[in-house]
């Protein structure tokens, strides 16, 4: 099979197509030919040998993948896979890897299998999983987000911040987003934003002081990481959580008062959904194929594509994630080129 190797960590240019042995599914998981695959920041990292993969699983990059279950591995009872759960051989899926997902097939664990949302191909299909778990995991799992709380989501434009506006909109929630231009802000407003502010040229703590009547948002969902902690818990309201899920501006936050964390009873915490086992990953699935794929089937939310390459043009499409003019998903079609 083609799968994208790295020479060595660095720029696009490390990656290249070679042919390598297919895998084989052990207990519990499923082989995917995949017939497209999801770009998400993590790859990038993982590119420049910034993150690397979780013991076990698959160095080749791709976290998220749509295609057609053409073998499955022994039956299992394991957590992660609930006793009848594995899809049967011609299912077609969309599915949360472990890794792998930049190659022509795949091994997923099969309780991180979706089928396909009614109406849906390939390419819209491989644009859910990563983010959409994502998303999931952190406003539902961990932050408890309900309805008629509001919410503060960072990155508006992007893969997740896309999903997040739907979602949050979805459970009777009011999203607000940040994002960085005029464009990108009237994007997220056309999604369900009840305003997105431009990082740009405002202040998003005052915006958000204005637009709630000084009382703040219950949960933001941050994905800049140090640079904006402080600023994030001006803007909480009490009793307020703060989930970090990615650190694009930096690891390290200066100046922050933390007496606002105790008078104001905040939570803040931070994920990360790849060394998660198989067992919680099958939760996430479960909640969305109730919750959210029912909306998928009926265009009540749908995801983001800006940009679709063929499989060897792997390169451009990296560039083009790193460029940050998209909006919403990037995604390679493996049946072309």
């Amino acid at each position: 099979m083609r799968a994208v190797t790295i020479r060595e960590p660095g720029g696009p240019e490390a990656m290249v197509l070679t042919d390598l042995p297919l895998p084989e599914p052990g207990p519990g998981e499923v082989l995917v030919r995949v017939m497209a695959a999801g770009l998400n920041r993590p790859d990038l990292m993982q590119r420049q040998g910034l993150y690397p993969p979780p013991p076990g699983a698959s160095p080749i990059l791709g976290l998220e993948i749509a295609g057609e279950i053409v073998a499955v591995g022994p039956v299992t009872t394991s957590p992660g896979t609930p006793a009848g759960s594995v899809p049967a051989i011609g299912t077609r899926v969309c599915a949360l890897t472990n890794g792998g997902g930049y190659a022509d097939y795949c091994v997923v664990p099969a309780g991180q299998c979706l089928p396909w949302p009614d109406g849906y191909d390939a390419i819209r299909a491989a644009a859910l999983p990563e983010t959409f778990f994502t998303v999931w995991s952190n406003l539902v799992m961990t932050a408890h987000l309900a309805a008629g709380e509001r919410v503060l989501i960072h990155g508006g434009s992007g893969g997740i911040g896309t999903a997040a506006i739907q979602v949050a909109r979805a459970l009777g929630a009011v999203p607000y987003a940040t994002a960085g231009s005029a464009d990108k802000c009237a994007q997220c407003v056309a999604l369900g934003a009840e305003a997105a502010i431009d990082y740009r040229h405002e202040d998003f703590v005052d915006r958000i002081a204005a637009l709630t009547d000084k009382r703040g948002v219950d949960v933001i969902l941050d994905v800049i990481g140090g640079p904006y902690l402080e600023r994030n818990l001006r803007c909480l309201a009490p009793d307020g959580r703060l989930v970090i899920i990615a650190l694009q501006g930096g690891a390290r936050a200066q100046d922050v008062g933390l007496a606002r964390i105790m008078t104001r009873r905040l939570t803040v915490t931070g994920t990360t959904l790849r060394p998660r086992d198989a067992a919680y990953k099958a939760r996430i699935a479960q909640g969305l194929h109730q919750t959210i794929w029912p909306l998928l089937a009926k265009r009540i939310i749908a995801p983001l594509i800006h940009a679709t390459f063929p499989f060897p043009h792997v390169t451009e499409a990296h560039k083009l994630m790193e460029s940050g003019v998209h909006s919403g998903k990037i995604v390679l079609d493996m049946q072309a080129g």
